[in-house]
This record gives C-alpha cells, structure tokens and sequence, in this order.
C-alpha cells in the first residue's frame, strides 16, 4: 500500500513538473532582453537606468512588442559597470553580461576611456549596443574604418564633440552679445578655458583654442583639473587673475560640483558658459549650496521646456517617479522606443537585420529628430557614421541656467544665431540673465 503511494506521488510530481517546466520556458521566451550598462553609483549611470526602465514599463504596459505574431514583454539587466573609475571593470562588466545574462541590446556607456573597450567587447559578440552617453566622435569613426566589425554601435546621447562645441559656441555667442548690448562692453571679451583633463575634452580644448580668436575673443588661459577633483582653488584663482569676462567651463564629472561651489565662494565677476553636466542635475543647487548659481550649462532638458510632444510628459515622468531631473543619459528611453520600433518593422531579433532599419532610423524623441549619418557625402567631418545628426529641426541640445534655485531653459533663443538657429522657438525658453557681480562690475564703467 505504501508502495503504491509513493509510485502515485512521483507519477503526480512528474505530471505537475511537466506543466511547470514548458511555462517557464514560454515565459522566457517572450521577452526582449535589454542590458544596461553604466556607472551605478553615479549620476550619468542612475539616469541610463531611469530612462530605460521608464520606456521599459511603457512598452509593457501598453502590450508589448509584436514579434511573430506574439507579444514579447522588455526585460531590462541592470550592469553596473564602474567605468568613471575603471576601464577594466567596465571591459569586465561587459563580457559578464553578454556571456552570462544573455541580452539581446545593450545600452549605456559614459565615460569614453571605458567605452572604447565596452565597444570592442560588444562587437566581438556582434551585439547591438546603443552608445547613451560617450560623445567622442572617435568612438563612431570605427564604424567607417571597419564597418564589417563595428556596425552594431549606435549613439543616442550626445551628439559628438565636435557638435558639442558648436553648440558651446553659439551659447558663448548669445551671452557675449547679451552682456555687449546690455553692458555696453566694448572690445575684445577675455574667456578663460577650463576642462578636465579627459580624452573626450581634448578635442574641445583644442577647438576653443583656435575658434574663440576667430569669434573676436581673446583666451586668457586653459586650465586642467581632474575629473574627480575635490578643490580647484587655484585653478580658479589663477583664473581670476586673468580677469575674464566669462569662464568656459567643459566637465562631465562630480569636478562640476567642486567647481560650481568655489566659484560662487570666491564670487569671481564673470559668465559661466559651458558644459557642466552635474549642474543638470536637480540636486546641483543643494550640492554647490547655491553657490552654482547662473551657471549655464548645454543640456537636452529643462522643466518646462517643449522640445518635441515627447519632451515635457517624458521630464515629468521622470520627476515624478524619482524625483530628479533626467539628465542626458536617460536618452535610453529614446533607445528602448527605437528598438521596439526596428524589431516590429524586422519581424526578428537577428543583429544583421536590425543593423540596416536602424541605420534608416527617423525617430521623433525626447530631444529632437533622431536620424543617423550615412556612409557617403553626408559623413564628412565632423559627421560620422551611426553618429545622430545634429541641427535645427533635429537635435540642436538646450542650455540650461540656474537662476535662484531654478534651473531654466535660457538657449536656444530666437532672434540669435543664424542658418536657422534664429529661428528656433522652443516654447518654454526664458531670456538668460547677466550674473549680478558682472553686472555690477561693468554696468558703471
């Protein structure tokens, strides 16, 4: 009897383990798996993660991706790879999450030093991976020189260095001719360059070298601090007496903080235009003590600010599920839309069929239109294969300044710039403000 019963339970276990194993494996098997790969314990890494998760609930929500005549639900990987301090974990990271937790994208990637060896690791695999944070145009460049090995690297997020500061340019160009008008300055404005000392910045350091003479401006200077300084006191003292009209800051790393705090400390009397990506953040007025204010940084966000239909339901969702500003990074949102899209055009999963629908990609985003250069006449430098093109009805970035504890859309402005920047009217955009110390250092004279 009691044999019997034991024969009865094993031939019940077997049958339920049957139905269990099968639903599992179909569970498994209708799902898109999305890794994300960045620095975690970090801004730009926090953001690459908000972004995606929030198309991510999206997507599913609404029913999935259409594949084959199933609905496919987006499984997201979160990587943290710590590549703002090391390019060997961020390598190391990389191959862990192809080899072990089998994506089929990847997204993410900030810090180009760590990139570079992401980048070569996802190609060996031939993955597809969605560059959301790199902006050196050398990363893209690879795509032309060996198209067979590295046509599965896209960019979403940012536009290359070389647009960077062009964007740069015509911001330092409306506050030159602001401060002009309304100062009554006469004579060559003093800008004193300061960036740290990273790859991605060289080539921009270089750029306003030789650009800034060319717009009517002399260069004071060029200053280098580290990525992760944590005093640049005599930087910017050193700075100060060179008596600039405006500091040209470039800073992607937690420096922006350190900078924007001993700034306001020493009240140096000049505009700050740049690039200074902590002061993207909603928590950089807390952080620099409202030291950072008037800081104008380029951005792709502002509360408010209505680049496409997308931007504003986008920053607001972002706000309100973590209480933060997106930064840049959380382009990965846009990444997560124009994969779905590309795969329910496809009809598969396959890299090699992917690659062509995504080099055809015209997708209205967050930040602008985003569409691809091609290989031919259009990718003459700075323009670069798989790089997103960049201008008015595109993506042309805003910039944001702090003004007494708002961050606020200040650029682009209508009425200045030209071939179609003067035209630009994103609804949302106030005027920028003169820094009072500069006013009052100058309004008198």
């Amino acid at each position: 009897m009691l044999k019997n019963r034991v024969l009865l339970m094993v031939i019940i276990s077997a049958l339920l383990l049957s139905l269990i194993i099968p639903a599992c494996t179909a569970t498994k098997a209708d799902v898109i798996k999305i890794g994300v790969s960045g620095p975690m314990k970090f801004l730009e890494g926090q953001h690459h993660w908000i972004g995606a998760s929030l198309a991510r609930d999206e997507i599913n929500a609404a029913g999935g991706v259409s594949l084959n005549g199933k609905k496919y639900q987006i499984e997201l990987i979160k990587s943290d790879n710590n590549e703002i301090l090391s390019p060997t974990d961020a390598t190391a990271s990389m191959e862990r999450l192809i080899t072990v937790d089998k994506p089929d994208f990847i997204m993410g990637g900030f810090r180009t030093e760590s990139v570079f060896p992401m980048q070569d690791v996802a190609m060996k695999y031939k993955k597809i991976f969605f560059n959301c944070g790199a902006a050196t145009r050398a990363l893209q460049a690879k795509v032309e020189t060996d198209y067979a090995k590295y046509k599965y690297f896209f960019k979403i997020t940012p536009y290359n260095e070389y647009y960077l500061v062009t964007s740069d340019y015509k911001m330092l160009n409306m506050v030159a001719a602001k401060m002009v008008k309304d100062l009554g300055l006469t004579g060559k404005l003093r800008v004193a360059i300061v960036a740290e000392k990273l790859t991605w910045a060289d080539a921009m350091v270089t750029s306003a070298q030789d650009t800034l003479p060319k717009l009517g401006m002399e260069v004071t200077g060029v200053w280098r601090p580290s990525d992760t300084a944590t005093d640049v006191n005599a930087e910017l003292t050193a700075i100060a007496a060179t008596n600039p009209h405006i500091i040209f800051p470039t800073f992607s790393g937690p420096v922006g903080v350190t900078f924007g705090k001993q700034a306001g400390e020493l009240q140096i009397p000049a505009a700050i235009v740049g690039i200074v990506v902590e002061a993207q953040k909603k928590g950089y007025w807390e952080a620099t003590g409202g030291k950072g204010n008037y800081i104008m940084t380029l951005n792709t966000y502002a509360k408010g600010v209505k680049i496409t239909d997308k931007t504003i339901p986008f920053f607001e969702g972002v706000e309100k599920a973590t209480g933060e500003y997106p930064a840049y990074t959380a382009a990965t949102y846009d990444a997560v839309y124009i994969i779905k899209e590309a795969v329910e055009k496809a009809q598969s999963l396959d890299p090699d069929t992917l690659v062509p629908l995504f080099e055809k990609t015209e997708y209205l985003g967050t930040a602008g239109l985003i569409k691809y250069y091609q290989a031919g006449p259009d990718t003459k430098a700075p323009a670069c294969v798989h790089d997103i093109q960049y201008g008015p009805g595109l993506v042309t970035g805003i910039g944001t300044q702090w003004q007494d504890g708002q961050l606020k859309g200040v650029w682009p402005a209508k009425g200045y710039g030209s071939g179609g920047w003067e035209n630009i009217d994103y609804p949302g955009i106030v005027p920028y403000v003169i820094p009072p110390a500069v006013v009052n250092k100058y309004k008198a004279k």
